[in-house]
């Protein structure tokens, strides 16, 4: 289970928290989302801790960890996918056609063929936090897509809760969605280590998680402090293929350490212009 920052218009991409779980581990995660939480929180400065909105997908989306976010003491924000369930499935079925409004693409523009709906009047959410909306997606599926049990009428269906009271109902949907870089982040963690755990004990293989969070930590760092450009988002594979696995040679002289790079390699320039940014950085 992990955590990653998410702030600014791409996200710093930074691992906050990487949870190991036992295999034996049961499938209620709230006690692991909780706890994932407070060490990623751990992870902030004090005076950011306060405005925060954690995102989650479905997994998060139990009565426990919504209930934990809105403890008095903590004043979190949450945005929680939900399972499609048949209450809300008759809830959807209800809506109104002019309450739907259209939904925004990731550039938040008007997106064709989808749309957004408040269906929080319409369920009993007694039992959840007070202050609790559910949000409805529905969209048509892409040509040659294979229906689920969960699409209605022809159309798929996704639901996210929050308590976040004001804003348009696309903004929202869209904030939520944008979740999805976190599985991007999830992958680059993969390639980067996460993928086996070489270690035979349960204790060891967390620090090999540790140390997989040190790396994804120093790659994020670099790709903001030192890349431009389309370099900011390359994943790890290309990132070692072109800048990491370059042939060079340290060459003395004139009391100084210099790098020689090949003239002909492709990225030689921004792997020279990475490093003069990183020494332009003040220290301290």
């Amino acid at each position: 289970m992990t955590a990653f920052a998410d702030h600014g218009a791409g996200g710093s991409g930074e691992p906050l928290a990487i949870v190991l779980r036992g295999g034996s581990a049961g499938p209620d995660t709230a006690a692991d989302h909780i706890e994932t939480t407070r060490l990623a929180l751990a992870q902030l400065p004090c005076h950011l801790r306060r405005r925060v909105l954690i995102r989650t997908d479905s997994a998060g989306g139990t009565h426990g960890f919504p209930d934990w976010l809105t403890g008095k003491s903590r004043r979190l924000h949450y945005s929680a996918g939900m399972t499609i369930t048949e209450d809300m499935q008759d809830a959807i079925l209800k809506v109104p056609a002019d309450a739907w409004t259209p939904a925004y693409d990731g550039d938040g523009q008007v997106r064709d063929g989808a749309w957004v709906a408040d269906i929080t009047g319409m369920l009993d959410l007694s039992s959840w936090p007070a202050g609790m909306r559910v949000i409805v997606r529905k969209e048509r599926p892409h040509p040659g897509a294979q229906l689920r049990f969960t699409d209605i009428d022809g159309h798929r269906f996704t639901a996210f809760a929050t308590d976040t009271r004001k804003g348009q109902l696309a903004v929202l949907e869209l904030r939520h969605r944008r979740r999805a870089r976190c599985e991007d982040r999830i992958r680059c963690a993969k390639d980067t280590g996460l993928r086996s755990l070489p270690l035979k004990g349960f204790a060891q293989n967390q620090l090999w998680c540790e140390i997989v969070a040190l790396a994804c930590e120093l790659l994020a760092w670099t790709q903001m402090l030192a890349l431009t450009g389309t370099a900011r988002r390359w994943e790890p594979r290309r990132l070692r293929l072109r800048l990491f696995a370059v042939a060079g040679r340290l060459a003395r002289g004139g009391r100084r350490l210099r790098l020689r790079l090949a003239q002909r390699w492709p990225w030689a320039g921004q792997i020279t212009a990475a490093v003069t940014r990183l020494q332009a950085i003040p220290s301290g």
